[in-house]
């Protein structure tokens, strides 16, 4: 093949993916150099190629190598998403990263304004009661379990000699045994849990949120393939999770003080209770719902600034409401504690009809916001429906360095345009057929070495029915028919449902032993707990039906695995092991189908533990005592297993996500979900874990942008896995002109298969042909035997090669040959640069790069 040689400097700039990886892995050479960057992220080289750029001679064998041969650097970014053990409790704040997630899957119709900004608020405000409600299960642990029934029960204060000084019978009436005071001095608990919160956002957004991007000028938003991935304030979320940590930390220092104070003023409200407590409790209780209005108020007041590098901090606001709320606090602690003679602790907190409520409220956000996210959906399906009725298609696209008007929408590579200029009229066409029997499968499979495909004009890979129907095709991909968001916001929700309801059961449990003295938790909670053993079942039939999918198409595989090599009587195991992996990596686009059924599950059953709790007011097993005897003891089995699977499930998650950490054969297996859900600015919830892409995205942005105009040279970006998630953002974000200097390279990459079906609004296909059009070229490369990587699915015409190279064999040989005397390995997702079409794409891309001189900038 011929060499990329048009002289100028070559660069190619590699991000690893998933897994991490070291700097010495990624460039091959045991001696390499920090070029810039710090101890979590950096730029490195090998150390003769450290000279390159100022045309300084080198020592070692990189002498040798042919001068138009790009310079390699790696960006090492694991650091961001991995390191200490002690991270892994960040999985215990799952509920709040899932509703954050839910943020960023609307669908796209950026014409309905106001339906994107109710859509933005309803996550926001989800996002808000999954932190009270997070509080107000730590006081239930801490004030009504602890505090209120077992420190005021002699049998469970004997029991537990640690309560022994809150105990009225055991301090023979100590001050600290009073109601109010054991309820104040147990308030410490919920609020150092709050301030720990604090703490840990406030820490990861001076990290993160305050990593400056590049400043720009923004683009304009008027063409079709617009995303607000390339808006200059899109990595900068600084403004928003200051105002947001401010409110949820407000709301969760007056749900705990409401906590305290509602027993203190149903006790003052009695009769005969003294009138002046009473006064202060109602003047109390305004005080709590005005803070309550305030950060509704803050909550819904202003979302996401992307259009700007928004530095204010509304200082005023964030330091003020947490401060006033604490205040509040305070006040309630010492009014609880006053001191209110013959005042005795018995059965409940007044908690019930409050956590009923919040799951209320939770379901009807829920609610509300899939008939947003529906009606966001049609708005494409309208367009596509409208265009069967006139002209069906612009006129044909001119090519790359054609003026194009701007708001056309022409010029998109491979895609077909709307005469209406709406972002969603862009529709893609149809990308080679599915593979063999996989439903999900992506493009036809490939011999040892496919060569790299030329522009096909009319062949096979069009749809000869329309436009509008590649734009019903793709939008039948996008997850859940546009509901995936709310489908999330359920599984958060969810979470954080059965986390609190099982964590005041196992505690409940724990205190009071095998005695009935205690009246345990709310009845919804123990309602909620006693669901999760009938999920887990559903969710193993889940899994059993994708088991049974996964063996019929291992089966169907492994006639095409021989086919596909040329061997008529192959090794039976070695076949087997082919089409099982095959089969395996087809799972992964059954994650709707697993979202749907558990998510609706999750609805049904939630809404049945709410209606069971206010119904009949009692525990499962209780309201079941004069049911058959099979329904009662089906009824005491769930009620006893859910407190103890929430413990099991509570260990595992710190267990696997220690794991997950510390070993990069296990990052590798659920490292993908973690890193795609902390991948996102934490738009809607600042207790999530932080974004590392607010760190990383400007790193590579920085790095392309001044490389390219120092040196006017041709520039290879190449991702791997995440890494090319991380990679097209960063080519968002540079300037127009700079875009034009930088090719793509992605492999194992996610970017349609998960983000482009999960997350439309902003990897969707017009995004994705913009981004093609925007750069100098794009190549991709995939395996059938890849669970996360899968094709781009763009086609080229026009304007040089399609993005997709079909399918990569894996493993390079069948059996032994010249070329490979031992075994070749399967390896799916791993190791693409070890295939000799890595090399030849790299060259390919090389080659269309022109090296250009930078423009002087006054």
């Amino acid at each position: 093949m011929k060499r990329a040689g048009t002289g100028g400097a070559a660069l190619e700039l590699l991000v690893h993916g998933v897994g991490g990886a070291t700097p010495e892995k990624m460039l091959n050479d045991p001696r390499t150099v920090r070029i810039t960057g710090d101890d979590t992220a950096a730029v490195y080289r090998r150390a003769d190629d450290v000279g390159a750029d100022d045309g300084a001679a080198g020592t070692g064998p990189a002498d040798d190598r042919h001068r138009d041969a790009p310079v390699p650097e790696a960006y090492v970014w694991s650091n961001l998403t991995s390191g200490n053990g002690t991270r892994a409790l960040w999985l215990l704040l799952l509920p709040f990263m899932v509703v954050n997630l839910a943020h960023w899957m609307r669908p796209a119709a950026r014409e309905r304004v106001r339906a994107v900004r109710l859509y933005g608020l309803l996550v926001r405000l989800a996002a808000l009661s999954l932190t009270v409600l997070l509080v107000a299960a730590a006081c239930e642990v801490a004030l009504d379990l602890t505090a209120w029934q077992c420190a005021g029960t002699s049998a469970c204060a004997r029991r537990h000699s640690w309560l022994g000084f809150l105990s009225p019978t055991a301090s023979h009436d100590g001050w600290w045994s009073a109601p109010g005071r054991r309820l104040a001095l147990a308030a410490l608990v919920p609020t150092a849990l709050v301030g720990l919160l604090w703490y840990l956002s406030h820490r990861t957004w001076r990290a993160y949120e305050s990593q400056e991007p590049l400043d720009r000028a923004p683009e304009p938003e008027n063409g079709p393939g617009h995303t607000a991935l390339s808006r200059p304030g899109f990595w900068y979320g600084r403004r928003l999770v200051a105002r947001l940590r401010a409110a949820h930390t407000a709301a969760g220092l007056l749900t705990v003080a409401a906590a305290v104070g509602a027993a203190a003023v149903r006790r003052d409200r009695a009769a005969g209770g003294p009138a002046l407590l009473d006064v202060l409790g109602r003047l109390l209780e305004a005080s709590l719902a005005a803070g309550a209005v305030a950060t509704l108020w803050v909550v819904c007041r202003r979302g996401r600034s992307e259009h700007r590098l928004d530095r204010r901090l509304d200082a005023h606001l964030v330091h003020r409401l947490p401060a006033a709320a604490l205040v509040l606090l305070v006040l309630t602690l010492a009014y609880a504690g006053w001191e209110r003679p013959g005042w005795h602790s018995a059965g409940r907190l007044p908690g019930d009809a409050a956590f009923g409520a919040l799951a209320l409220a939770q379901g009807a956000l829920v609610v509300a916001l899939a008939v947003v996210a529906r009606l966001l959906h049609r708005c494409p399906r309208e367009r596509a429906s409208a265009a069967r009725g006139g002209p069906a298609t612009a006129p044909a696209a001119p090519a790359c360095d054609a003026d194009v008007p701007e708001g056309t929408g022409a010029g998109l590579r491979g895609v077909s345009v709307s005469r209406d200029p709406g972002p969603l009229a862009v529709v893609l066409r149809e990308a080679p057929a599915p593979r063999g029997t996989g439903a999900a499968a992506d493009g036809p499979p490939g011999g040892p070495h496919p060569a790299a495909p030329e522009p096909s004009g009319d062949g096979p890979g069009r749809n000869a029915a329309g436009p509008e129907a590649d734009a019903v095709a793709w939008l039948e991909r996008c997850a859940l028919h546009g509901l995936g968001g709310p489908a999330v916001a359920m599984l958060a929700c969810a979470l954080g449902g059965v986390m609190s309801g099982g964590v005041a059961q196992r505690v409940s449990d724990w205190l009071d032993g095998t005695g009935t003295g205690l009246a345990g938790p709310p009845v919804v909670l123990t309602w909620q707990a006693s669901v999760i053993p009938v999920l887990l079942v559903v969710a193993l039939a889940v899994c059993a039906l994708l088991g049974r999918q996964a063996w019929l198409l291992t089966r169907a595989q492994e006639t095409e695995v021989l086919q596909e090599y040329g061997v008529q009587r192959g090794d039976p195991a070695r076949t087997r092991r082919i089409a099982r992996t095959r089969a395996m990596a087809t799972l992964t686009d059954r994650g709707p189908l697993v979202v749907a059924v558990v998510s609706t599950a999750t609805l049904l059953l939630g809404t049945g533990a709410v209606v069971g709790a206010l119904g009949t007011g009692r525990t499962p097993a209780r309201a079941a005592e004069s049911a058959q005897p099979f329904v009662h003891g089906a009824a005491q089995t769930a009620q006893a297993l859910g407190s103890w699977l929430i413990g099991l499930g509570c260990v595992l998650f710190v267990t696997w996500g220690r794991r997950a950490y510390k070993d990069p054969s296990a990052r590798r297996t659920i490292g993908i979900l973690w890193d795609v859900g902390t991948f996102w600015p934490r738009a809607a919830h600042p207790f999530a874990p932080p974004c590392y892409a607010e760190r990383a995205v400007p790193d590579l942005t920085w790095r392309m942008a001044t490389w390219t105009r120092a040196t006017g040279g041709r520039l290879v970006i190449s991702g791997h896995s995440q890494g090319s998630v991380l990679a097209a953002a960063a080519a968002w974000q540079l300037e127009p002109c700079d875009r034009r200097r930088v090719a793509l390279l992605t492999y194992g990459s996610p970017i349609e298969r998960l983000y482009g079906r999960w997350f439309p609004a902003h990897f969707g296909p017009a995004a994705l042909a913009a981004l093609h059009e925007d750069i100098a070229c794009w190549r991709n490369l995939y395996r059938l035997t890849d669970p996360i990587g899968g094709p781009v699915r763009l086609s080229g015409e026009h304007c040089g090669p399609q993005v997709d190279r079909p399918p990569l064999a894996d493993p390079l040989a069948y059996g032994r040959d010249a070329a490979h005397p031992l075994p070749a390995p399967v390896l799916g997702h791993s190791d693409y640069q070890a295939d000799p079409a890595f090399a030849e794409e790299r060259e390919l891309l090389l080659g269309r790069l022109r090296s250009q001189v930078p423009v002087q900038r006054v």
